[in-house]
């Protein structure tokens, strides 16, 4: 499995599902077009962009290009990789019949032709960096039930909580919390932001 520097974005979450099983990294789907009018996830995604860089990686139909060109005009270029895969004739498993053009999406390629496509996108691999930081104290979701961030009555009133003052997305789940508290923070900035989050200091700032 690779793991990658940057955020990947897909359409949905069966394609969030492939993509999982090739790579180490977060992955965010904007839901198809429902990204066009969700202004907090294009807060979100603008920050990822900041923060660690950005990899589309969209079906190759018409749907997907028109996503592909909304992001465009949504993230600065210099924190944007795009990806693309191959125009493959077929339909995915769980699906009765093929796609109006008739193309597999992201979710029906296989593991190799992924890598290569992120490959070829220029994706910076950690594994095979030299500059790859070194292993680090992961957030888990023992440290969630330790901070009563699950497993209390009035543990999704603390996430919400936390999101608030971090400015993350309201809709994240539980896992889809831990994913981007990893990404954007080390474990002594989240310990940290607990502890503000309950004595009323100020938030720490992204790692």
């Amino acid at each position: 499995m690779l793991k990658i520097q940057e955020a990947i974005v897909v359409e949905g979450r069966y394609d969030k599902n492939t993509l999982s099983q090739v790579v180490d990294t977060l992955i965010i789907p904007t839901d198809g077009f429902g990204i066009f009018k969700d202004g907090e996830k294009a807060r979100f995604l603008r920050r990822i962009a900041r923060e660690r860089g950005l990899i589309v990686l969209t079906d190759s139909d018409g749907a997907g290009f028109v996503i592909r060109n909304h992001l465009k005009g949504v993230i600065p270029r210099e924190q944007l990789k795009q990806a693309y895969i191959p125009d493959i004739p077929g339909k995915e498993r769980r699906k009765a019949k093929p796609g109006k053009e008739g193309k597999l999406g992201v979710e029906g390629m296989r593991p190799e032709v992924l890598e290569a496509a992120l490959r070829r996108a220029g994706a910076t691999i950690l594994d095979e960096d030299e500059a790859a930081p070194l292993p680090r104290r992961e957030i888990t979701k023992a440290d969630f039930f330790r901070d009563g961030l699950t497993g209390r009555s009035d543990s999704a009133a603390r996430r919400e909580r936390l999101k608030a003052r971090l400015e993350l997305p309201q809709r994240l789940t539980t896992n889809g919390l831990l994913e981007v508290l990893n990404m954007l923070y080390s474990y002594e900035d989240y310990e940290q932001v607990v502890v503000q989050m309950d004595d009323g200091t100020q938030p720490c700032a992204s790692k």
